[in-house]
């Protein structure tokens, strides 16, 4: 099946793990897509660069974030779907947690969030359509010890998502976000044995989930296979805090 023939997508923090699992599977799936991230390195030559290109995006910055979409309409001619993936970690206990650490994590995440869906929502309403897929987390749900910068930005993501899922369903631009629990990644694998071990214990079917079943979801709520869905987050946790 080829559920993105002929579309447009843009994916944050696209160059490496989820991110790149969900261009992966974009392309896979018939679309071009554009990859944003700090180094986007050779992901347009893995992806294939006929129908991909990679550009240097800082999500912080508002110019960053408009000057990638404005790679996908002029290189690919539109913009049908944008994914707001990038982030990052600082994880420490509140006790010992710096502000700089909060204010990074928030800034990449919520802000960064923000950015593309209000920028890639401006694009969209003109020509009627589009689909936004934001990433949030597990941990925005229950929240995590060690996790109040990732935790708080997380479920800010899922109100950001809601509410610009009302502002634009108008003009037929669906928000949808996804809540991945445990993947296996490179920077889940690098926890402690003892974390990870404990992580496991609480999945109910008994093991991480990897990029590629993130990826279909996000397949899932950019195509027309959710056509009446806006405003959901969609668990994938292998049933972990249920």
């Amino acid at each position: 099946m080829s559920l993105l023939a002929g579309r447009v997508a843009v994916v944050t923090g696209g160059a490496q793990g989820i991110g790149f699992a969900i261009a992966e599977t974009f392309v896979r799936n018939g679309a071009a897509v554009v990859v944003g991230d700090l180094e986007p390195g050779d992901a347009a030559e893995r992806l294939g660069a006929d129908v991909a290109r990679a550009v240097r995006c800082d999500v912080t910055s508002a110019d960053d974030v408009a000057a990638l979409l404005d790679v996908a309409v002029t290189e690919f001619g539109a913009l049908d779907v944008m994914v707001n993936n990038a982030g990052i970690t600082r994880d420490a206990t509140m006790r010992t947690m710096t502000e700089e650490q909060f204010d990074q994590v928030i800034a990449v995440h919520l802000k960064g969030s923000w950015h593309g869906t209000r920028l890639a929502a401006a694009i969209m309403r003109e020509r009627g359509s589009g689909s936004i897929v934001n990433l949030s987390s597990l941990s925005g749900k229950v929240g995590l010890a060690g996790q109040t910068n990732y935790s708080a930005a997380k479920a800010g993501i899922v109100g950001l998502t809601k509410a610009a899922a009302k502002e634009v369903a108008r003009f037929n631009v669906r928000v949808n976000a996804i809540q991945p629990g445990l993947i296996r990644t490179p920077m889940t694998t690098a926890m402690p044995e003892k974390v990870w071990d404990q992580k496991m214990a609480e999945i109910p079917l008994g093991r991480a989930g990897e990029p590629a079943e993130v990826a279909g979801v996000a397949l899932f709520l950019a195509s027309e296979l959710s056509s009446y869905m806006t405003g959901t987050a969609l668990e994938v946790t292998g049933g972990r805090f249920m």
